[in-house]
């Protein structure tokens, strides 16, 4: 079952899924199709075809556009606080025990391990100013054969980071940027790049005007990605616009960073002119639900973003966000849609209370962020059973011991896909990347 376009939604009973030894999707044989049983016949003789049970059902992985890796000990910790005090008391202090490599492997090791249980293929992480520790996370990535984007945050402002966490400067911050992309990019077993760097200023707040134009510059030269925040908050999209006199959105773009597949975490303040750029420039929102729920004072205009033209995938923003599953995040998205159709105020009649009923999102498109639009928006060929496309998979299994999900014979697709939404890490038996398994088994 996949979600081949927004609003789109295919099941295949009894097909055949071929996966080439590089990983790839070679053919997709739907029951009765022209191939299929041949197919069938052919993979039967190499001992290599698993066969699915009716419980269980195969979907694409699912993609986690925005983790701040270093504060997975953090998860479900001060979310009571607003944003700047929960990053200045309890966040920045954390991260700075990075500086620690064995400290960072064993937090790193235990993520990266939890996020592909969770059928997380691809992740686009945010570490920490630490060189070896960050280039630690981007080995595990490699190891344990997760696709990933892996940031070196760079923050320099003397007037909002800390003394004990933040760059000497610009120029140092640029540097070892430069110096993280080749060593990333040279990393034994990463000649097909399932494992990339991406420029990563934290945010405006934290960055010096240098240091924000230097790391464009970089871009431009590299060809990487970038990822920060945008308009998360009511405090950062406020302090942006009083620092720069323009948007975050227009200020980013004005420092060379709002680029093709970049990644802007939250933007849940962004008005028409910031869509159209965000838009023009063929970058990214991460939508993160569920951390969004705890700063940022705003529900994220999602259908708005999507038919002006914004590419939009999901982002779980641990520890901002307290669950490391997407489809947490997916069933969120979906909640909060539909809280900001109907609106939440009692005190308001109901036809002044929401945003009406053209925001409300489905669970089709939310599994389409999850898979297809995550992949989509950072220009990977991950999220869809075509041919072609890498071979990124979960094995969901409603009959799993403690399965809190019951799928029913002869219901409809919607009813299914609905059904597979209140799956949990225990349904999630099996998950591959390239073709490699590298979660769960098949037994």
């Amino acid at each position: 079952m996949h979600t081949p376009c927004l609003g789109g939604l295919e099941r295949h009973a009894d097909a055949v899924l071929e996966v080439s030894a590089d990983g790839a999707i070679g053919a997709l044989h739907p029951a009765g199709g022209a191939g299929h049983a041949a197919a069938l016949e052919a993979v039967g003789r190499t001992n290599r075809l698993l066969t699915l049970t009716p419980s269980q059902t195969l979907v694409p992985g699912f993609a986690d556009l925005h983790v701040h890796a270093p504060q997975w000990p953090q998860a479900g910790r001060a979310l009571d606080l607003p944003l700047e005090r929960w990053l200045h008391e309890h966040t920045f202090p954390l991260e700075s025990h990075y500086a620690n490599t064995g400290f960072a492997r064993a937090v790193y090791d235990d993520l990266v391990r939890c996020l592909l249980a969770n059928g997380t293929t691809t992740a686009a992480y945010f570490a920490t100013i630490h060189e070896a520790a960050t280039l630690e996370l981007a080995r595990i990535c490699l190891d344990l054969g997760q696709r990933a984007f892996v940031g070196l945050v760079a923050m320099d402002d003397r007037g909002q980071c800390p003394d004990f966490y933040r760059n000497e400067d610009a120029g140092e911050a640029i540097a070892a940027t430069r110096r993280f992309i080749g060593a990333v990019r040279n990393l034994p077993g990463n000649a097909a790049a399932l494992v990339r760097p991406i420029i990563t200023p934290r945010f405006i707040p934290a960055c010096t005007d240098a240091l924000l134009h230097g790391l464009g510059r970089l871009a431009g030269e590299t060809g990487c990605l970038v990822q920060t925040h945008c308009s998360e908050s009511d405090w950062e999209h406020a302090y942006v616009a009083a620092r720069t006199g323009r948007s975050d959105t227009a200020s980013l773009d004005g420092f060379g960073l709002l680029r093709r597949h970049a990644i802007l975490a939250h933007g849940n303040f962004i008005d028409d002119d910031d869509m159209a750029l965000i838009a023009g420039s063929g970058a990214a929102i991460a939508h993160c639900p569920i951390s969004n729920v705890f700063f940022a004072g705003a529900v994220f205009p999602l259908h708005k973003a999507l038919r002006s033209g914004v590419p939009v995938g999901l982002g779980t923003d641990l520890a901002g966000g307290y669950s490391p599953s997407v489809l947490d995040n997916a069933r969120q998205a979906v909640l909060s849609a539909r809280m900001l159709a109907s609106g939440v105020d009692p005190d308001r009649g109901a036809s002044a209370r929401g945003a009406g009923e053209d925001v409300r999102f489905g669970f089709r498109e939310a599994f389409w962020l999850a898979t297809a639009g995550g992949g989509a928006a950072v220009g990977l060929p991950v999220g869809r059973f075509l041919p072609g496309y890498r071979f990124d998979a979960v094995l969901l299994d409603a009959d799993a011991p403690g399965s809190n999900i019951r799928l029913k014979n002869g219901e409809s697709d919607d009813d299914r896909l609905q059904a597979l939404f209140g799956a949990t890490r225990a349904n999630i038996v099996a998950v591959w990347v390239d073709g490699r398994l590298v979660s769960g088994g098949t037994s």
